[in-house]
């Protein structure tokens, strides 16, 4: 079995996902008006709520259930 390739992250997980959605917008900006500007912007809100849901889970105030 061959060794597992590790990757040191220098960037959270937040920033990867916050440049994502801007990337995807910025490329949805640029399409005309259809399904595969639609596509693109769909995908950059997902990112959008998995950076935010991120944020929210390691967030210091979030308390275990009871």
């Amino acid at each position: 079995m061959g060794e597992r390739r590790r990757i040191v992250q220098t960037r959270s997980l937040e920033e990867r996902m916050a440049e994502q959605a801007n990337i995807l917008k910025e490329r949805a900006s640029q399409l005309p008006a259809g399904a595969e500007r639609e596509g693109l912007l769909k995908r950059a809100r997902v990112v959008e709520t998995g950076s935010h849901l991120s944020d929210w889970l390691t967030s210091p105030g979030l308390q275990p259930p009871k």
